[in-house]
């Protein structure tokens, strides 16, 4: 981080299917060592399969996913007198995006068996449904949150 000005946001072009700026951004935190083209490809295979299972849009359950799996709140530690609380905060839009993407993608990985794109689409459907594992846990940190309300004061 510089101390002597902002960093720059780069503006990231719309994905060539869906036009959606999310969905490049979710290809973008899914790819592994520079191949976009394979993301790209789990990525539109997850949508088709989701047309397929559930004869809904891919984008809807995709975006419908992604908000179900968003945190509001999180906890951060702060260090006050010797003592450090875990302090809870909301989060700001940008980073509530990122953890959505990074839980669902480690919940689609961490399933085991079949491919990325089925179980990309498993979990896209669960997510949509208010279940699976990226929504337990946006749920645990919103509990640590509600648990640790009380050091709301030790915020700034």
């Amino acid at each position: 981080m510089s101390r002597r000005r902002q960093s720059e946001k780069r503006k990231i072009s719309p994905d060539p299917v869906y036009g959606s700026v999310d969905v490049e951004k979710f290809t973008n935190r899914l790819m592994r060592g520079g191949k976009k083209s394979i993301a790209r490809k789990a990525l539109y295979d997850a949508m088709e399969k989701i047309q397929q299972d559930t004869n809904n849009s891919g984008l809807e359950i995709f975006e419908q996913a992604v908000k179900n799996a968003t945190p509001i709140l999180e906890v951060k530690p702060r260090r006050v007198g010797g003592a450090t609380y875990q302090v809870p905060i909301e989060i700001k839009p940008e980073r509530r995006l990122a953890l959505a993407h990074r839980w669902l993608i480690s919940a689609a990985r961490s399933r085991n068996g079949k491919t990325i794109a089925d179980n990309l689409s498993s979990e896209f459907i669960d997510a949509s449904k208010g279940s699976g594992s990226a929504i337990r846990r946006r749920e645990e940190v919103h509990r640590m949150a509600e648990a640790n309300r009380a050091f709301a004061h030790y915020r700034w």
